[in-house]
């Protein structure tokens, strides 16, 4: 990604589906000095929680899947495990979230999977890297990333700030994807039950 232009760099931005959501976001400007680790050494440089977070999701991915084989009869079994993990993934969505730096809280205006765009007070230089932590509610889930700014425009007394995942894991982004079509069709059946409703009154 660091060979393309900013331009080529916004259009693969736009690629992606984005939703308007709001989501707590930390964000850490970093110094031009800082190089971006490779996307095999991303876990080195996340915060210890976030690491912690990380291996209890993978030893609940591995619990499960011995269940898939015995067929129907763990199906309750495996549906009480999800609730279970359901409720640690919340547990450590509140955890990471209280251990987020307050002096650098953002919120985004809209997400997805190829970046976010967030409101700030002040302008950010094109081109900035940054470490990102969103948390994500809905899905119980926070994660840990690298973005670079590739678009700064002033919108009254604040600046939209654009930025592009830089450095993500994979199941990260996948889970973005997720969360963004996820959300769009709860608007969406929220938006039907409403417009149905209307014609109820009517």
């Amino acid at each position: 990604m660091q060979h393309l232009t900013l331009e080529q760099k916004y259009e693969q931005f736009e690629e992606f589906f984005m939703i308007k959501h709001v989501v707590p976001v930390n964000m850490r400007l970093l110094e031009p000095s800082f190089t971006l680790p490779n996307a095999e050494e991303l876990g080195e440089h996340m915060p210890f929680e976030f690491q912690i977070a990380n291996e209890l999701s993978e030893i609940d991915s591995k619990a499960l899947r011995p269940l898939l084989s015995l067929g129907e009869h763990a199906s309750q079994l495996a549906e009480y495990l999800n609730h279970q993990s359901k409720k640690i993934d919340l547990m450590m969505s509140l955890i990471l979230q209280q251990h987020a730096d307050q002096a650098n809280s953002h919120q985004s205006i809209q997400f997805g999977g190829g970046g976010l765009v967030v409101e700030s007070t002040k302008p950010w230089d094109l081109g900035a890297n940054v470490e990102v932590k969103l948390f994500l509610r809905e899905e119980a889930a926070a994660i840990f990333c690298f973005a670079e700014v590739i678009a700064c425009k002033q919108v009254e007394d604040t600046y939209h700030i654009s930025l592009i995942f830089s450095r993500i894991r994979d199941k990260d982004q996948d889970l973005l994807v997720r969360a963004s079509l996820h959300l769009q069709a709860a608007n969406l059946r929220k938006r039907k039950t409403q417009n149905m409703n209307q014609n109820e009154n009517n």
